[in-house]
């Protein structure tokens, strides 16, 4: 994939966008858009989206405990868009144009209602941290469903291998705890949603990617972006009207201070930060944060929430990364 230089704003060009996020990002991609400046900023904008991007899945479980599921995305992503689109409007910003916004609710029912709503959704039953590596398997359907799409990048005999590699560490992963009875099955039903989450991040980059060759290509990063998450959370809103989860929600200092951490950091603070991150250093550098997240997301859930942890996950999880590297891999 090529990539674009702008050296005054981040924006989409012609000649393609990074796509190398993960659905609890709540994007899709920024491009490359390198240019001179002090290092120390860039490092510390990288820094500022592994941290914040590995603890959304603690927040995102210490939230559950008393916000349904798809209406605490909703909330957090039609807030975070509201307020970033906010931001730049008061900046003088250019923002999508009522003619864009039906793509853009496309791309975001795909990648916050589909992508984090099957995050939120898997967090119910399955631990945060382990969450976190299912996650992490997005590469996986996005090389495979890039394949299957006319003019798509066919998978190479390394890129499949890689494919192999990453199943096995999955069924490594979640296969002793699948059991027959309610527990068991409501494990499982959080593993698929992990996936299902993968499959719509998938699907919306994709769409993103082709978008942005052409009519997408003038757009503001971050403008894009907010409306996404806007129209994304918007229809995880009418996923819990119609799952009837207005009737259940309540707030107890702890799960609002987490929704409140979830909104700022990890949608408004997360995503400027990847852009600038994006900006100013190589994408390879940048990249690296998938690898960490699930790092932090493993350790604060076993320190913090006392969730499992096991000689079995660390080396199920070093399978999935490893069949993760094979598949990104040129």
């Amino acid at each position: 994939m090529t990539t674009s230089r702008d050296s005054n704003q981040s924006r989409l060009t012609t000649s393609g966008e990074l796509l190398i996020g993960n659905p609890e990002a709540g994007v899709a991609s920024v491009p490359e858009t390198r240019v001179p400046h002090p290092k120390s900023r860039a490092y510390a904008a990288w820094v500022t989206v592994c941290l914040v991007w590995g603890t959304t899945y603690l927040a995102i479980r210490i939230a559950l405990e008393s916000i349904p599921p798809l209406l605490m995305g909703g909330i957090r992503y039609v807030i975070a868009g509201s307020m970033l689109a906010a931001i730049l409007a008061a900046r003088g910003e250019r923002l999508p144009g009522p003619r864009e916004w039906p793509y853009l609710a496309v791309l975001g029912t795909l990648l916050i209602g589909f992508g984090n709503g099957g995050v939120v959704w898997a967090e119910q039953t399955v631990p945060s941290g382990l969450t976190a590596v299912l996650v992490a398997t997005s590469p996986f359907w996005m090389t495979g469903i890039d394949a299957m799409l006319p003019h798509g990048e066919r998978l190479t005999l390394g890129r499949t291998i890689g494919l192999v590699v990453g199943f096995c560490g999955i069924v490594m992963l979640v296969w002793p705890e699948i059991h027959v009875d309610a527990r068991g099955r409501g494990f499982l039903g959080g593993v698929i949603a992990a996936q299902i989450a993968c499959i719509g991040w998938a699907i919306g980059s994709s769409y993103s990617r082709r978008r942005g060759h052409v009519s997408a290509k003038d757009e503001n990063v971050l403008a894009t972006a907010a409306f996404e998450m806007f129209f994304g959370g918007a229809a995880l809103f009418i996923a819990a009207t119609i799952h009837r989860e207005l009737g259940a929600l309540t707030f107890t200092p702890r799960t609002a201070a987490a929704l409140a951490y979830l909104i700022v950091f990890g949608a408004v603070v997360g995503f400027a930060a990847y852009a600038y991150a994006l900006k100013h250093l190589r994408v390879a550098t940048v990249s690296l944060y998938a690898y960490i997240n699930p790092v932090i997301a493993v350790l604060l859930g076993t320190l913090l929430l006392h969730e499992p942890f096991s000689a079995r996950m660390v080396v199920g999880a070093s399978v999935v990364f490893a069949g993760v590297a094979l598949v990104k891999a040129r």
